[in-house]
């Protein structure tokens, strides 16, 4: 059985053209579909908090990773796109992690991207269910 470390608490209301509100009050902000779904824009959407929230967390599993492997992530970097398609009659996320590691090899940078994608649990939450591609830059 998992044991809970630790649990954010986030309400939403109105939907995409709504607002979130975490219960510490840090997040506390209004959302608006993109122009280009049809929406006015001008705020965030639950794309961009996505992308927000799995790149932290992946740059976590990696600097895991490089440091059981006695190599400096430093200074790595990763851009994580998150797409919202039309697949059929139904609506599909993807994502592409463009994965940046300073001062190694492409190769080597494309193992331990790849390395990280398995561990990082936001990549283990998508893994089987949205088409995510994880690339070295």
């Amino acid at each position: 059985m998992m044991e809970k470390l630790y649990t954010a608490e986030v309400t939403a209301t109105g939907g995409r053209d709504g607002h979130i509100k975490s219960a510490d009050g840090i997040l506390d902000f209004d959302l608006r579909r993109p122009k280009e779904l049809g929406g006015q824009g001008g705020a965030t959407n639950p794309e961009e908090l996505f992308a927000a929230a799995w790149g932290p967390c992946y740059l976590g599993a990696l600097g895991s990773i490089a440091e059981r492997e006695g190599v400096d992530v430093s200074e790595a970097n990763v851009k994580v796109l998150v797409s919202f398609n039309k697949d059929g009659n139904a609506f599909a996320l993807s994502a592409d992690l463009d994965v940046h590691i300073p001062g190694i090899s492409h190769e080597e940078a494309q193992l331990l991207a790849e390395k990280a994608h398995k561990t990082c649990p936001y990549s283990k939450a998508t893994r089987g269910n949205i088409e995510v591609r994880v690339t070295a830059v």
